[in-house]
């Protein structure tokens, strides 16, 4: 498969990959033949498997690769005007950046309740975090507030009656169906600041939770990439 190398650290000997299919794959020093480029841009061809690029290796240009004798060509064929080099195609991360959506609140809200319900990769800054607080906090409250009307018209909220079932299901309905979204939105946030996601498990203990996801969501995004991905758009560095 084809890709573009999205971030390798020397130091380490680990790095990213974005694939043609649009995945990320992560490589390490041993995956690579002696003549792979790493740079960060460097067009490779790999073997994917589990989420795991092998067999890197770059990909020689026509014109790196045309023999020593197309040197020679005749005069008339030289005097013809060279043909302009054909651009890198851009692949995964990169090609989500050259064509990135809206950073305004409202687009994070429904980007991560649409193409990124299950997503828990990549980076998320704090105003992507803090525009889906705002957004889902609103849609709660309509939705109560509309499953409360129901109720009164029904006669559940009269003195004596049962519980306001229409409230309570629509709300806990809503709660369920963006449980995923927030998990992978927490995920996310915690790699922007260089943490491991599976910290989001402290999001399931009481109090301690709520304190630590407040504290990872005020932390400012880091200014360069980390092995999660690159700077997310829109965050000055």
């Amino acid at each position: 498969m084809r890709g573009e190398v999205l971030h390798y650290d020397e130091d380490q000997g680990f790095g990213f990959i974005a694939g043609a299919d649009g995945s990320r794959y992560s490589f390490a020093r041993e995956d690579m033949r002696r003549d792979a480029s790493v740079a960060k841009g460097a067009l490779v061809e790999f073997q994917p498997g589990g989420g795991q690029a092998r067999n890197v290796y770059s990909i020689r240009t026509q014109a790196s690769a045309a023999p020593a004798g197309a040197a020679a060509a005749s005069p008339q064929a030289s005097s013809k005007p060279a043909a302009a080099a054909p651009q890198p195609q851009l692949f995964g991360r990169l090609a989500e950046n050259e064509t990135a959506g809206s950073t305004g609140l409202w687009s994070y809200f429904w980007r991560a309740v649409t193409e990124n319900y299950v997503n828990f990769a990549g980076r998320a800054r704090r105003k992507e975090f803090w525009a889906f607080c705002l957004f889902w906090m609103i849609c709660l409250i309509v939705i109560l507030g509309i499953g409360v009307a129901a109720d009164a018209a029904m006669g559940n909220l009269d003195a004596g009656t049962d519980l306001p079932a229409m409230a309570m299901g629509l709300s806990i309905t809503f709660i369920v169906a963006t449980f995923v979204p927030w998990i992978g939105l927490i995920v996310r946030r915690l790699h922007d600041i260089g943490l491991t996601g599976w910290l989001a498990v402290l999001f399931f203990i009481p109090t301690v939770g709520g304190l630590a996801t407040l504290v990872f969501a005020l932390i400012p995004t880091q200014g360069q990439e980390n092995r999660w991905g690159p700077v997310p758009v829109g965050v000055r560095v």
